[in-house]
């Protein structure tokens, strides 16, 4: 199989707080992996390291075969959903995203469109962000992560502030491109939103990435 995502040896500190402490792990091309974990244990901080946020204080990260923050300050073809996006308030969905299309130039406008409806978002509604409810808030955070084609998406928490339909819906979407042999990594604190999608489940827990089988589910889970 090729791989998609290689953490090798990967330590990482803030202010003396360690995070993660040897860890290895690796996605395979066309894989849908859940990484599960509460608050605080380095969900967000795993994708930050594979997308070039954050530097790890030893070991590498390779993406696509190229070493992050070595050979390319931020890999290629990765699309990103990590905390809120620094989205402009005072502009439409569709202008948002329009601007943030222009700094690749990779999409145009009707395909913008197109995966604003595939969420379940107007593109015409020319609502302010600023007044959009949290649920269409991910809507577009999510539309942003998928909308120029990357071949590796990156979602933290993209079930989380939508409501039951509105899970549906992006659980269509990622079916889609899970189909498409997209690579995927999901985070969640709730392992029933992943079970039905993923290939592998891991969970962070004492600063490693631990393959969720039966026995960590019953310590955890029960």
């Amino acid at each position: 199989m090729l791989l998609n995502i290689v953490l090798e040896h990967v330590e990482k500190r803030f202010k003396g707080k360690t995070i993660f402490e040897d860890l290895n792990f690796q996605v395979d091309k066309g894989q849908t992996i859940g990484i599960l974990g509460a608050n605080g244990v380095g969900k967000s901080v795993l994708f930050k390291l594979i997308c070039g946020l954050e530097r790890p204080n030893q070991g590498r990260v390779l993406v696509n075969n190229v070493e992050v923050g070595r050979e390319e300050d931020f890999p290629r073809d990765v699309g990103i959903l990590i905390n809120e996006p620094a989205f402009i308030p005072i502009y439409s969905g569709i202008k948002n995203l329009m601007l943030l299309a222009e700094i690749n130039n990779t999409v145009d406008e009707k395909t913008v469109k197109s995966y604003m409806k595939s969420v379940g978002l107007d593109p015409e509604n020319q609502t302010k962000v600023q007044n959009y409810s949290l649920g269409m808030k991910k809507k577009l955070a999510i539309c942003q992560a998928i909308m120029e084609n990357q071949s590796i998406i990156l979602l933290d928490e993209p079930f989380n502030g939508l409501d039951f339909s509105s899970v549906l819906e992006v659980k269509k979407i990622l079916g889609e491109l899970i189909q498409e042999g997209k690579t995927i990594l999901l985070t969640s604190h709730h392992q029933q939103d992943l079970d039905a999608i993923c290939d592998e489940l891991y969970i962070i827990d004492d600063y490693h990435l631990k393959i969720l089988t039966d026995e960590i589910r019953n310590e955890y889970f029960q």
